[in-house]
């Protein structure tokens, strides 16, 4: 293993080590009542509040896919995606978030999404709670599975091993630090992580910028690609059974742009909406002490969506300049940002 490697897995390992200790620091908190292991105890404040929710929401996808998606095709897809996710968020904490913290506790004090939805309705056989708790565990599922993936795919890059023994393992350290520490150690993680990725975005762009001669060469080069950098139309990589071809001088082949029509633009906005029913997201409205700070929160968290999802696109341009034949499927294409 080169010095590279050893540095990465020294920071994996002095992060995976505060995480265990923020649940281990919690562990006594969160078991002295259901309230403070499911939702702290109502106890949070704006800022653990705001970057927890967006971490927890943006996740592995920030950092992968998102990047990926501007490195393979250009800036439209990952550009309208990235708008539609900063109006839903803007959105989902300015019409949800304080009602939601309100009426939560007015509700019977409820502490998990289903029970919310309960109370409200003053159901007596449970139903809309049955059905609320099985949409949660079927497709929270998948999502949860989506970022495990993330896990094995980031491991597997940085260190040739197994992607699915790093799957496993990345699952089994989420479950331990959850369970001892609940919903606290999870905020506190998910605050962590918030930093830490809006840091890390910020520091590659720069240093992307740098060392791709400076803004004005990026786009010059981004611009010779046929709708790379074109908001109303599409990059087409030119592929063979999934690879994308290179020519005799050993540059990646593109077809003819393809076309983003109107109908392709709102059904990209439209990831926004997903927002509104994130359960991640909407404990953490819940879960803040003073509905009054949910303002503050806003705005700290629609600052950092705007910052992350525009460095996180920005990458994925920088990324095929410097880096054009490194990627040549799409599912590798997610790799840019390691």
């Amino acid at each position: 293993m080169d010095g590279g490697k050893v540095q990465i897995l020294t920071a994996m390992i002095l992060y995976i080590s505060v995480v265990i200790g923020i649940g281990v620091y919690y562990s006594k908190r969160a078991s002295e009542s259901s309230d403070n292991y499911l939702i702290g105890g109502r106890s949070l404040g704006p800022w653990i509040v705001a970057m927890g929710a967006e971490a927890s929401d943006m996740s592995g996808w920030l950092l992968m896919g998102l990047p990926g998606v501007a490195y393979w095709c250009g800036l439209s897809d990952a550009v309208w995606t990235a708008i539609g996710l900063t109006i839903g968020t803007y959105l989902n904490w300015l019409i949800v978030a304080r009602r939601l913290r309100t009426y939560s506790h007015v509700a019977g004090n409820a502490i998990t999404i289903p029970d919310f939805l309960s109370n409200r309705f003053k159901e007596e056989k449970k139903v809309i709670m049955t059905i609320a708790a099985l949409f949660i565990l079927i497709f929270f599922s998948v999502y949860a599975a989506s970022c495990f993936v993330t896990v094995g795919k980031l491991f597997s890059t940085l260190f040739g091993m197994k992607y699915v023994h790093m799957m496993v393992i990345g699952a089994a350290f989420v479950v331990f630090y959850t369970f001892i520490g609940g919903f606290l150690a999870e905020s506190a993680s998910d605050f962590m992580q918030g930093v830490i990725m809006i840091f890390a975005l910020c520091a590659v762009l720069i240093m992307g910028i740098s060392h791709a001669g400076g803004v004005s060469e990026v786009i010059e080069n981004a611009k010779a690609i046929p709708g790379f950098f074109d908001f109303f139309g599409i990059a087409s990589p030119a592929v063979v059974d999934g690879i994308q071809q290179i020519s005799e001088t050993g540059k990646p082949v593109f077809s003819e742009a393809g076309k983003y029509g109107l109908l392709t633009i709102i059904s990209t906005l439209s990831w926004g909406f997903g927002y509104f029913g994130m359960p991640q997201v909407l404990l953490k409205f819940m879960s803040i002490k003073n509905a009054k700070d949910l303002k503050f929160a806003r705005r700290i968290a629609t600052v950092w969506v705007i910052i992350s999802l525009t460095a996180a696109v920005a990458i994925g341009i920088i990324g095929r300049v410097l880096f054009p034949t490194a990627h040549l499927t799409a599912g590798s294409a997610e790799s840019i940002f390691i």
